[in-house]
């Protein structure tokens, strides 16, 4: 019944995060704290998390002196989340 869920995904941040990098081509560290309400901290290990499977990106550069933090998905993270809403879909379907 739960055959295709990823792990990864079971926490609600993380599936926030993988759910923006999914519609958007990147996004930056400030953008989603705030479209998530999160701090620093916790973004960052959920997104600490997710690289660490491969399923993001992490880049970073400078803006002016301060340090830019921009997030993109994997095509191995997409196709991770892309089975991840398929099981979902399937599970309240009653598949």
């Amino acid at each position: 019944m739960l055959e295709g869920f990823d792990k990864a995904f079971e926490n609600k941040v993380r599936l926030g995060i993988m759910s923006m990098l999914m519609v958007n081509e990147s996004m930056n560290f400030n953008a989603i704290k705030e479209l998530m309400d999160l701090t620093d901290g916790n973004l960052a290990s959920h997104a600490a998390a997710l690289e660490k499977v491969g399923y993001i990106e992490v880049y970073k550069s400078f803006v002016g002196k301060k340090t830019q933090t921009t997030y993109t998905a994997t095509q191995s993270g997409k196709d991770a989340f892309g089975k991840h809403l398929q099981a979902l879909e399937n599970l309240v379907k009653g598949l």
